[in-house]
């Protein structure tokens, strides 16, 4: 169905300002012109050609978190087609997993989207779980994932707010940056705005709006709204407060390039490590311990270290 055709019937709890005019126009009418935007953008990515299987949704969305979507795509299509179901997933062991996560970053992921897999075969006998609660009960789910999954997989009218669509949705909304209302104020305006059909693909609309439009220094004059409250204010945005630290030099670093030769190899040292990676003994034995901590490695009763098994 085409976006302009894709009923958006608006929430009973939609914000004040959903029938008001803004810049001669509603919101409803702004939420066609959103849609009307999306539709060639529609099957951008793999997960969302593959329609809307709740498990395809559950991994896109974990390897999207602290992951830009180009470089998720060659590893989600060769991760899907080594685990293709939620039970293959479950079965496998959790090494095998980490294997296929390589060049994604922030293995911890892996582990609990391997626990998320036996989790939902064990207690939901194999399927992942529509009902939000059950969703965030799951291993590295936290309330962004789950009304992803909810909204894109099964439909269900909630909001998907992630850092882009809370910004997207301040702006619109309410004229303000994300941080300046007061807390909940911009949650509860991007529940009220989702519409009880096509929620879904509204969530994926804003969230590209929020990627490539609606950034921090917001690009106005590719923004299908063409107005918002935010605008209409004088206002034009800026640069970003939050930084990622460097990883070159970080412990990140040193522990990718651990977990990269334990990769590589059935077992090491840490002393072998400390020869091979060139770093200091005692960042190797804190990344190590990290990997450990976090499900990612195991050392035996001599020293040796392996993936976790």
């Amino acid at each position: 169905m085409a976006a302009t055709e894709t009923p958006v019937v608006a929430n009973e709890a939609a914000p004040a300002t959903n029938g008001a005019p803004l810049g001669g126009r509603t919101v409803a009418a702004d939420r066609r012109r959103l849609l009307a935007w999306y539709e060639p953008r529609r099957d951008a990515y793999p997960w969302r050609s593959r329609g809307p299987d709740p498990y395809v949704v559950l991994v896109s969305e974990v390897m999207l978190q602290q992951t830009q979507a180009p470089r998720v795509v060659p590893i989600f299509e060769a991760f899907l087609a080594r685990f293709p179901h939620v039970r293959a997933l479950a079965a496998a062991p959790v090494s095998d997993v980490i294997v296929a996560w390589a060049g994604l970053g922030y293995h911890r992921r892996a582990v609990a989207l391997h626990r998320s897999a036996r989790t939902i075969v064990e207690e939901h006998r194999g399927e992942v779980p529509r009902e939000l609660g059950a969703l965030r009960a799951l291993p590295g789910v936290g309330p962004y994932t789950a009304s992803a999954v909810a909204s894109i997989a099964f439909g269900e009218p909630v909001a998907a707010v992630d850092t882009n669509v809370r910004r997207i949705a301040a702006r619109y909304l309410l004229g303000r940056e994300a941080d300046e209302p007061p807390p909940g104020d911009v949650g509860r305006a991007a529940d009220a705005w989702v519409p009880r059909v096509g929620s879904g693909d509204w969530n994926q609309a804003l969230m590209d709006l929020g990627r490539d439009v609606c950034r921090p220094r917001p690009r106005c004059d590719a923004c299908p709204f063409g107005a918002c409250r935010f605008r209409a204010a004088g206002r034009r945005g800026g640069s970003s407060p939050r930084r990622q630290p460097p990883f070159e030099g970080s412990l990140r670093e040193v522990r990718g390039r651990v977990l990269a030769a334990l990769r590589a190899a059935p077992s090491t040292s840490e002393a072998a490590l400390v020869a091979d990676l060139a770093e200091p003994p005692e960042r190797v034995a804190a990344a190590v311990a990290g990997l450990v901590d976090d499900g990612l490695a195991t050392t035996d009763r001599d020293g040796r270290i392996s993936l976790a098994s």
